[in-house]
């Protein structure tokens, strides 16, 4: 019947967390941030030995997973990227101070559960300069969490360790869900965990051609899934890779 109205052809959209990765570039653009991308196969050096963690280091445990069969000029076996760090080595050996870069993209560990994935997204921070303090990493933090979730998010640091940053500490954020007041989703603790943080180790400063004596800066990693989550509450993390059309057309 040529008088019925016409079948429209189905649109797509964008996945949630590829606009969570617009919106991190957007904010952080928006203060003066560079975005830099790189290999995701690549070589032992960039993925641990310049962020201080050599071969037989235990921290490496965790990360070094993936590889392909092939060896780097060393004749190491090369990783598939277990953060998106190697790109900001990459970047600061080709640039000079002050830098201020964020590199988002994909990564890769053995992990796989409800929260967990082998395959997610990360977005990594580094600025480095001449006067950098833990205050400015503070506000910087704090400036990009209220953008993402409100004008009235406060943050918080706890001491932890990770072996590129020195002092290190683990970022938490008033939770989205109760307020700060405590609920099941913070652990009725009023806090979220959610970024990874700390001033750049002066070996890592070595490592890209810099001089700890002449400048310093600070670093930040977080998953871009968990911040997808965490917005939309959302809980289970299998979702965004299953494809089903009922739960992406809701964004």
């Amino acid at each position: 019947d040529v008088t019925l109205p016409g079948r429209m052809d189905a649109r797509g959209g964008i996945h949630p967390v590829m606009r969570t990765w617009m919106r991190i570039e957007e904010i952080f653009r928006s203060i003066g941030f560079d975005v830099a991308d790189g290999p995701e196969i690549e070589s032992d050096w960039f993925s641990f030995t310049a962020l201080n963690n050599p071969p037989n280091h235990p921290a490496r445990s965790m990360q070094d997973t993936f590889y392909v069969d092939r060896n780097d000029d060393e004749g190491r076996p090369l990783p598939l990227r277990p953060h998106t760090s190697p790109m900001q080595g990459r970047y600061a050996r080709t640039h000079q101070p002050p830098i201020k870069v964020i590199s988002p993209g994909r990564t890769y560990r053995v992990d796989s559960d409800a929260t967990h994935s082998p395959m997610f997204h990360q977005v990594e921070g580094l600025l480095v300069d001449k006067h950098v303090t833990m205050a400015d990493l503070r506000g910087t933090l704090t400036a990009f969490m209220r953008e993402v979730f409100g004008s009235d998010t406060r943050i918080r640091f706890r001491p932890s360790f990770f072996p590129f940053t020195e002092p290190s500490v683990e970022c938490d954020f008033t939770c989205v869900m109760c307020g700060g007041k405590g609920c099941k989703v913070c652990k009725n603790s009023g806090w979220i965990e959610c970024v990874g943080a700390g001033m750049v180790n002066p070996n890592v400063l070595r490592n890209v051609g810099y001089d700890p004596e002449k400048c310093q800066g600070f670093a930040f990693g977080m998953g871009i899934e968990r911040l997808t989550m965490i917005k939309h509450r959302i809980e289970d993390l299998r979702l965004f890779s299953e494809n089903d059309v009922r739960f992406l057309e809701q964004f």
